[in-house]
């Protein structure tokens, strides 16, 4: 059979890939993309949106509990965990297939199957028909991540789980364990602890959450105890130990191990990038730590070959990849392209309560010889939050003292993995200080706290 020819080949479907792929055809390129398992890859299908839906059960439970608060009454209130499973689930399958509607819309070609760079600018596709041969110009690697497994802890989908199988749960845990404390772990401890789920969290850094801010983490952290979470920091699972129904960890801490015994563990260490089997290391492409390296602008090194994504390194975030994919697709097409900045992408966290943050913590820009103005508020001093019942939050904003440049924000409390963006815009507009402090906010909403963050680090809060 004879190889079909494209501007562009695109390797994986998750939300980078299928961006890139969008954006090539928009620019008039003829584009396939390959994907081996589910088109919107591990976001739509087993990350971001399924773990959303997830939490949004156990948000509207949590609120079903506190009914008395608000005036209201809701008597028996239980779950069905099925239920909330196969809620997220339909979620998941209809945003997948919502990309597969995006494909044919933009006239993108998809091939099923599993893809690997035979040569430069070709690519070979083993489908359920048999192998078909791509050549392109230009290849775009978007083949993202899975979860590290550490020796000794690895998942068996009985007692210990990775992500996939928490969203799929087989039981309710009764007692779990959820080793790391980064988003994936603590939005799993946070989903199932609401549930009920005597939860033990391990994080081997000292804090919770441990590249946000040191304040917001331990904020955090005070908010997790006070749900019932247990928190172990500066501790690591040097072992499991398997029986028919339950499993006894060994927890290192303070240079002393204990022995706990769970019915449940979620390993939540990490990922790896999914750079097996495609070809790269006979094409000179290099590799670190299982991802791939790239420059600003996600090329490789070997001519028409770039990398986005996961798979190009931190941070590991469905909107970064996407961002890189829109920019490679421009690159390639000639139009004038910005490289993503890291320190610019927003983090969110759908814990209870959420996390976001952008920009340097208050010991980076420290670290980095700022001389810097540092301004906070609390949830407790607005009027909006005070009225949902979600008094407990603060928002945090860093500002060099020399140019009013603001450096970073981190919030912790409700909403705001929605009200970050309002930083990040900012942020991008290259925003000063004075023109946050004159911009009106409209009242009564919880944005009005991220000018009162700003006021306070110039010593003009109002409302505290």
């Amino acid at each position: 059979m004879a190889a079909k020819s494209f501007d562009l080949v695109v390797i994986g479907a998750g939300p980078g890939g299928y961006v890139a792929a969008i954006r090539g055809a928009q620019l008039g390129m003829s584009v396939a993309i390959v994907e081996r398992e589910h088109l919107g890859g591990i976001c739509l299908n087993w990350g971001c949106i399924p773990t959303k839906a997830l939490l949004r059960s156990s948000e509207v439970f949590h609120l079903m509990h506190r009914a008395k608060e608000f005036g209201l009454k809701a008597d028996g209130i239980g779950y069905d965990l099925d239920a909330v499973v196969k809620r997220s689930r339909k979620v998941a399958g209809q945003l997948s297939g919502g990309i597969g509607h995006l494909m044919k819309k933009n006239k993108v070609t998809v091939v099923m199957g599993e893809a690997k760079i035979a040569a430069k600018g070709k690519v070979s596709v083993k489908t359920d028909k048999g192998t078909e041969e791509l050549t392109a110009k230009n290849i775009i690697l978007a083949t993202g991540a899975r979860a590290r497994e550490l020796p000794g802890l690895e998942a068996d989908g009985k007692l210990v789980w990775t992500y996939k199988h928490a969203l799929q749960p087989a039981h309710m845990p009764k007692k779990l364990l959820v080793i790391g404390s980064g988003a994936i772990g603590i939005e799993f401890a946070s989903f199932y602890n609401t549930l009920g789920a005597d939860t033990t969290v391990v994080e081997v850094m000292d804090r919770v959450l441990p590249v946000e801010d040191a304040e917001i983490s331990a904020f955090a952290k005070k908010a997790f105890e006070k749900q019932g979470m247990k928190i172990m920091q500066k501790a690591m699972v040097k072992q499991l130990d398997r029986a028919k129904d339950k499993v006894t960890a060994h927890i290192e801490v303070g240079g002393k191990v204990e022995k706990h015994e769970f019915d449940t563990v979620i390993s939540a260490v990490g990922i790896v990038g999914n750079v097996e089997n495609l070809g790269l290391e006979e094409l000179g492409v290099k590799i670190d730590r299982t991802h791939v390296v790239t420059d600003e602008y996600c090329r490789t090194g070997v001519d028409g070959l770039y990398a986005i994504g996961d798979i190009a390194g931190a941070p590991w975030l469905a909107h970064k990849a996407s961002h890189e994919g829109v920019m490679v697709a421009d690159l390639i097409a000639g139009k004038h392209a910005h490289p993503v900045k890291p320190e610019s992408i927003a983090g969110c966290t759908y814990c209870h309560p959420q996390v976001a943050s952008v920009g340097y913590t208050e010991a980076k820009a420290k670290e980095l010889g700022y001389d810097i103005k540092v301004g906070r508020f609390p949830f407790i001093g607005n009027g909006k939050a005070i009225a949902l019942g979600e008094e407990s939050g603060m928002i945090k904003t860093i500002f060099d003292a020399k140019t009013g440049e603001l450096l970073g924000a981190h919030m912790v409390g409700a909403e705001v993995t929605e009200l970050i963006q309002g930083y990040v815009v900012g942020r991008q507009l290259e925003t000063t200080e004075e023109d946050l402090m004159n911009t009106v906010f409209p009242h009564p909403t919880l944005s009005e706290m991220m000018h009162e963050a700003v006021l306070d680090a110039y010593g003009r809060v109002i409302h505290m």
